[in-house]
Parts: C-alpha cells; structure tokens; sequence
C-alpha cells in the first residue's frame, strides 16, 4: 500500500488507543516500499519490489507488558492486535525495568530524510546502474556481482501519555563486487544516498573495476606494525563497534573499554588523538535521519567525542532514572570530522605503509579494550615514497579502534558509509601508525 502520510498516522494510531483497555498502552507504525536489482557473473539474476505496513501494540499493567503486531488495518483486526497485547501482558512476568511511556517531545526539524526521486525509482533505471557495473567488466575480463537497493520508509507512534511522533525518509543502498576472471583480483565499492540524485552509477562501478584490476598478481609481505591509509570502507565497521560499546550501562557495570577501575566510567577522559571529533546530528545535509528513536525520544545534535575526549555516554531510560542522569538516545547516525585531503593525497605523503580498502570478518577479542581482529579484503596494496607499488596478499589484523584512533597521522575526505550495523556515517580517510597485521591470508 501507499506510505501514509502523517495526518492518516495520526488517525489510524487514535483508532488503536482508542481500543485500549490497558494502563497504558503505545503503538507504533511501519512502513517500507521500493525495489531491487541484484547481478551476479556479469547477468542480472532478481529483481522486484516489495511493500509492507505493520502496526505493534504494546499494552502494560503496572510492570507487565505484552506485545502484538498485524498487518491488516480493518476495525476487526486491530481491535485483535490489541487485545492480544493486553492478554500478553496479564500473563508476562513482571518486568523491573519497564518504564511508562513518555510525553509529548520537542524534535529537530525533519524535512530532508525524503527525496521523491528516490522514492520514484523504476525497474528501468535499475537496470541502467546493473549495465553500469556489468558491461565495463565485461569489456576488461572480469566478472561483476551487484545489488542496489531503493525505496522509502514510513514511522509513526503515539502513546496514552499524549506522545505523537512521524517520520518519512528515503535511501538507495549500492554494493558491488568486480573480480578478475582468474579470481587473483577483487574490488569492491559501496554508496548510500537518501537522494539518488547524488549517485554516479558509472563512476562508483569504476572505482570496484579498477581496484580488482589492480590487486591481480598479488605479492605477500611480512606481517607486523605498518603506516596505514585506510579508506572510509576499511574503518567504518570498527568505529560503529566502538560506538555501539559507548553504552552508559556497560560503562557503570564494569564491561567495557569506559568502566574505570574501581567503579563509574571514563566520561569526561581523554582517550583519543585531540584531532578526533565525534558526534550525531540527525539533521545533517548529507546525512539526514529521524529526529527520534525507537521509544520516541528525540535524537538531537550529540557530541560524542570532543578533542579527543568521552564527552557523553547513550543511557537507556531505565539506566538514566537509576543513576540520576539525562536519557540520551543512542545515535541515529555517526560523523567523525575530516579534512580536506583525498586519499590520493594521503597516499603521496605516505613513505611506506598500507592502503586498506577494505575490512571484513571483523570479530570482538575483547570487549574492555575494544579490541577486535578482522582481515583485508578487495585491494590491498603497499604503498613506497609516495606511489602504490603493487598489490600485496591479504592479511590479518588484530586493532582496536581505541589505540587505532590515537595513531592517527592524518585525516582526510569523509564519504557517507553504512556498515554492518546498518548505522549512516560519515567516516573521513585516515593515516595511522602502528597499526597491527598478525598473519597473511591466501583468500583474495
């Protein structure tokens, strides 16, 4: 079905508390459309397009909650849902972290998340951007496997404390993987844009041919501590993990890299290079999110690192009640300052070292150092006086990002980035030293 606009939100989520027998009950609404292409071995293989709506009903007597969720929206089926929640919550278990739903919120401006040519995307300009990755491999013997994906989203909640929240956006995903026939070379490009007007198909399916073109023939190198230039894809998941463990909680209870020794946490520490600037702002141009989270608190400008420094930690509500502090949401998008360098420069000022375009497989080691090891993945090459000489086998790291950000040399250019934890970030590419390789891996 069509995306509802807010005033029919607001309408259908009254029909629901409406229906509500409960203490209190809250109730959000979600909502995707769009479409998709996917090409492996140089021929499109799906493509489709998908729609769906859900309303979730959460229902609670004093500590006992329950939810329900139904994608039928007739007076017979919602009335069900709710009853559901509420016949869900008489039999929960209490829960001794339940919080009463919030009252009505103040958020930042919300108007640049939505871009109608993005939400218009047709069959046939997908397949234009699956020719843009197919056929230059082809002409230079090698094999392309893509997938983009695009479309809108839809969110909505109101709860009986008198909280109503809406938000709509849009976004195209772009992943593609070029790999030499003879399978010694792999290059690999990713873009994410809320406005598919800011993405160049051609160019972006150059940058994954050229690097797999490049990283044939492959030579291996000895593992040890190397000067880095690592592209925004090679850093964004490690600086996700690091965020994601910046939890109040975790900090307060002695489980992570900001527990300090003999309770409480490093907020306020010094922990990182002073050129290491962090924060969230959902209102950002080039990267616009919902103003609010999932419980309905406003996400607001947020710095997260300043100079170098912890200056705020994200608490759950339960957590903030508990220890007397502001709840601060966990952030809807990550952005790390950057310079005015290109890669290309960093690269030229590098007397030896690493260019990583990559990294995957990354696993946690330890959580209170935040460290982590991972490998090279789709061009790795090493760098001499200057100039990318060749490319060299893949290998293994073990890092955190914790010491990672505090060998910083250099920061470059941000590019707008998703990673694995699905978060949209603004990474810059950065110079490092010291940074850890521990063994070569043959995989290409």
């Amino acid at each position: 079905m069509p995306g509802f606009t807010e005033s029919e939100a607001r309408a259908l989520l009254e029909r629901v508390l409406k229906l509500s027998k409960a203490e209190t009950c809250e109730t959000n609404l979600n909502g995707n459309a769009g479409g998709n292409i996917r090409y492996a071995r140089n021929a499109v293989s799906t493509s489709g397009s998908t729609e769906d709506t859900q309303l979730v009903v959460q229902s609670s007597f004093g500590q006992r909650v329950g939810v329900a969720q139904v994608n039928e929206f007739d007076d017979a089926s919602i009335e069900k849902c709710v009853r559901r929640s509420e016949e869900l919550a008489k039999l929960a278990p209490e829960d001794p972290e339940f919080v009463p739903p919030l009252a009505q919120q103040k958020y930042l401006d919300d108007t640049l998340g939505f871009v109608a040519a993005t939400a218009g995307i047709a069959p046939a300009y997908r397949a234009t951007v699956a020719a843009a990755g197919i056929n230059p491999a082809k002409s230079n013997g090698c094999v392309a496997a893509g997938f983009l994906q695009d479309g809108s989203i839809w969110q909505a909640m109101m709860n009986t404390s008198g909280l109503f929240a809406y938000h709509k956006e849009t976004n195209a995903n772009f992943t593609l993987t070029v790999r030499t026939e003879d399978g010694t070379g792999s290059g690999y490009v990713i873009r994410d844009y809320n406005d598919i007007g800011r993405f160049d198909a051609d160019k972006a399916s150059a940058i994954a041919l050229e690097k797999a073109m490049a990283s044939r023939d492959a030579k291996a190198i000895e593992p040890g501590k190397y000067t880095v230039v690592l592209e925004p894809e090679a850093s964004v998941d490690l600086i996700q993990r690091m965020v994601v463990a910046m939890d109040a909680r975790s900090a307060d209870e002695g489980r992570s890299f900001l527990s300090k020794a003999g309770g409480g946490n490093k907020q306020g520490e010094k922990l990182y290079d002073e050129r290491i600037q962090l924060y969230t702002d959902p209102t950002h141009p080039d990267l616009p999110v919902s103003p609010w989270g999932q419980d309905g608190r406003p996400i607001t400008k947020t710095s997260w690192i300043e100079d170098g420094v912890v200056k705020n930690l994200w608490y759950s509500r339960y957590w903030a009640q508990k220890q007397g502090k502001e709840a601060l949401s966990f952030p809807g998008n990550i952005i790390v300052k950057g310079g005015d360098a290109t890669t290309e420069e960093l690269i030229r000022d590098t007397k030896r070292g690493i260019l990583m375009t990559r990294s995957w497989y990354i696993r946690q080691v330890d959580p209170q150092t935040v460290l982590h090891t991972g490998l090279t993945r789709d061009g790795t090459f090493y760098i001499e006086d200057g100039q990318i000489k060749y490319a060299i086998k893949n290998l293994r790291w073990n890092e955190s990002p914790v010491i990672m950000l505090n060998n910083l040399d250099a920061l470059g250019k941000q590019e707008r980035v998703v990673g694995e934890f699905n978060i949209p970030s603004l990474i810059p590419a950065m110079r490092l030293r010291d940074f850890t390789f521990t063994s070569l891996s043959d995989a290409v």
